[in-house]
């Protein structure tokens, strides 16, 4: 690129547009030496000619001064509209802030130009004019040179659009004739020029005026203060640079990452990770910096709460969506009428307007920008996080410096890299922080209105309902007190309700057995009894020695509940073949399927029995008796004609209890008159009514 990164003093140089100094002494000489004959005015040629080139360059800022914030303004108005074919985007970034640069050169160039009236005192107000501005010319230029290197990445590109480069060139030439083919570059670099041009200037007003006069001292701290204000703009562009490089945060695969390590990379993480470790042992001090300290801890509470917030919120957001799905008013609640029908009216109409609108404004106003806030931060953060390699490397550099006295220049470089970067983080962490607070703090009081919007929403649309209710009459406290006493006599009546539930809950079934696996069952049940055997919920990989894989409905009896190391997760079993550890979380409790006489037996209680509720059973059965409905408690699919197809809760009549060799584990069914065989363990014996049976308590 044409032009330097970095800008100096000596770099503002005044276009053809701008008054040369040159042309100005050469006539201002010629008419001096004109009015100067005699020896006695000789005395006062010195003093003269200062005065002379005083006002000369005096003129010159002011003049130069116009003739720039004519340029600008002409790229501000014409040449900025008549770009309309470039997106926005570029718009910004090749413009940056150029309307705030014309608001204060204008209000400079306007005090400028009264100093005229009071000339005697003009070079003083001069001189204090600028201390005044000095600030703001520091401020604006600072962003506008910020962003300097990416319009030229811009420029760089329009170049390779001959089209396009050509309509940008013929938009500027019609408007700004002394660009010639520079272009854009010609305007963009003219801020930059014109910042590093008035410390030149004052010099040169310095230069011309007499130590002893009263202005003197007031321009040197002027002409000091603008090298400043170059200076510092050149210091906030290299730590620009370097934020911009540090603060990507960059989503690499492994692949990715790996094909960046080279030499240079693992010397530097090496170094770095030797220096940690002398740290850690004591070997070599540590750098403290208190004020950074506190600083990135002060950071890093907002940090943890942003992230907090965001969690709740999308927790927040999945309730409020499982919410939405819940709609109670669309079943038949089978209670009468009157106020259910208000309510179903009510819930209609708040589920179909009120808690979409209010989750449509929480996603926008809310949710998204916590998600900006979130990625805002992850910027910082990577900056500190970087800041913490580069101090090591500050560290090695500066042992090494007091060792040899000497430095490389890449050693330098990494010296300078992290004194950027630490002043970066010192000068704009605590200003960072203070916008992530109120951005904070806007996001919570905007939830807290849209929580509050959303009651006040429910009361207006519940107001004529409410009017509706036989209970609409009573003050506050006594309608609290009612709703208590309901919601008392309404707990003890659950209570009962759970009490008479649980009496008559069936008892869990067991998985179907494995095909041949009675034969281990009966042998593990003889060998431990019927309380050690569990059976395998899901498919268990074992990934140990001395774990065991075992699928699901697999039948163990239980040697201890817990391993070597007391884990009570880990529980030694027997399989019958071999011992082994399984995860206690996959075993529940085998409940013993009775056998074949035992189940008819129980098909023909005495007549007295009947008169008593006895306790429901629901359990598996490897074979079932002849011509008896049962319930099929687990789905199956046939797989040839002589199967048939069953599903999880149908009923079934069991014609057979056994195949046609004899065998119980197979059963001859009707299922929607279908005849076919079915496992048998895949059956159980269906509840009759009055094993159901239930009143509520009154």
């Amino acid at each position: 690129m044409e032009e330097s990164p970095s800008f100096s003093v000596e770099d503002g140089y005044v276009r053809a547009w701008e008054l040369e100094p040159a042309d100005m002494t050469d006539h201002g000489d010629d008419e001096l030496s004109s009015r100067t004959g005699s020896p006695d005015e000789e005395g006062r040629v010195p003093e003269e000619r200062s005065l002379l080139h005083q006002s000369l360059a005096v003129k010159e800022l002011i003049d130069t001064e116009v003739s720039y914030l004519n340029v600008l303004q002409l790229c501000a108005s014409d040449i900025r509209s008549h770009l309309q074919q470039l997106p926005q985007g570029d718009l910004d970034v090749l413009f940056s802030n150029i309307d705030d640069i014309i608001k204060v050169n204008s209000k400079l160039l306007h005090d400028l130009q009264e100093t005229a009236a009071r000339e005697e005192e003009q070079v003083q107000l001069i001189g204090n004019l600028f201390l005044e501005f000095q600030e703001e010319l520091e401020q604006v230029y600072k962003v506008y040179c910020a962003s300097y290197e990416q319009a030229l990445l811009l420029v760089e590109a329009y170049r390779m659009e001959p089209r396009l480069q050509r309509e940008i060139q013929d938009t500027i030439e019609a408007v700004l004739p002394q660009a010639g083919s520079s272009g854009l570059s010609f305007l963009l670099v003219i801020p930059l020029q014109r910042i590093t041009k008035y410390p030149l200037l004052l010099q040169k007003i310095l230069e011309n005026t007499l130590p002893d006069a009263s202005a003197y001292p007031v321009l040197q701290r002027a002409t000091s203060a603008l090298q400043d204000v170059v200076t510092n703009i050149n210091e906030y562009k290299r730590r620009k640079e370097v934020a911009s490089k540090y603060t990507k945060v960059e989503h690499l695969s492994l692949r990715e990452r790996l094909a960046r390590i080279n030499m240079h990379t693992l010397s530097k993480k090496t170094t770095r990770l030797g220096q940690l470790l002398k740290q850690e042992a004591g070997l070599v001090p540590k750098t403290e910096d208190k004020e950074f300290d506190d600083l990135e801890e002060s950071f890093h509470w907002v940090s943890l709460c942003v992230t907090e917030l965001k969690n709740n919120v999308a927790v927040y957001l999945d309730n409020l969506e499982a919410f939405l799905r819940f709609r109670p008013q669309e079943y038949d609640l089978d209670i009468p009428g009157g106020p259910v029908v208000q309510y179903c009216y009510l819930a209609r109409d708040l589920q179909l307007q009120a808690f979409p609108e209010f989750k449509q404004r929480l996603e926008a106003l809310v949710w998204q920008p916590l998600c900006s806030l979130a990625k805002a931060l992850a910027g910082p953060q990577n900056l500190i996080k970087k800041r913490l390699d580069k101090l090591l490397d500050f560290e090695r550099v500066e042992e090494k410096l007091l060792e040899v006295g000497s430095m490389t220049y890449e050693e330098e470089a990494a010296r300078h890299m992290y004194e950027a970067l630490n002043s970066l983080l010192v000068a704009e962490l605590p200003q960072f922080k203070q916008l992530a607070v109120r951005w904070l703090g806007q996001i919570l009081c905007t939830f807290v209105t849209l929580q509050r919007d959303l009651a006040k929403q429910v009361l207006q649309r519940a107001e004529g309902s409410l009017a509706q209710l036989p209970h609409h009459h009573l003050s506050d406290p006594a309608f609290r007190k009612l709703v208590e006493d309901a919601l008392g006599q309404t707990s003890h009546q659950l209570h009962a309700f759970q009490e008479n539930f649980e009496k008559v809950l069936p008892p869990p079934t067991t998985q179907p057995l494995l095909p041949g696996a009675e034969h281990q069952v009966q042998a593990l049940l003889s060998r431990y009894g019927p309380g050690k055997l569990y059976q395998v919920t899901s498919n268990i990989s074992g990934s140990g020695t001395l774990d065991l894989t075992l699928p699901r409905g697999h039948v163990v009896a239980l040697l201890q509940d817990k391993d070597t190391k007391g884990n009570s997760s880990r529980w030694l079993v027997d399989t019958g073949g071999h011992r082994g550890y399984v995860p206690a979380g996959k075993l529940e409790l085998y409940h013993v399927v009775p056998r074949e006489e035992e189940f008819r037996g129980q098909a023909r209680p005495h007549r007295d029995s009947q008169r008593q509720t006895p306790e429901p059973t629901l359990a598996s059965v490897p074979s079932v008796p002849a011509v008896t409905q049962v319930v099929a408690v687990y789905p199956f699919v046939a797989r040839s004609s002589h199967e048939v197809s069953l599903q999880a809760g149908q009923q079934v009549t069991v014609l057979e209890a056994q195949d046609k060799k004899g065998n119980p584990e197979w059963s001859l069914v009707e299922v929607n008159g279908q005849r076919g065989y079915v496992p048998s363990s895949f059956l159980a014996r269906a509840p009759g009514p009055a094993l159901w049976g239930w009143s509520l308590p009154s």
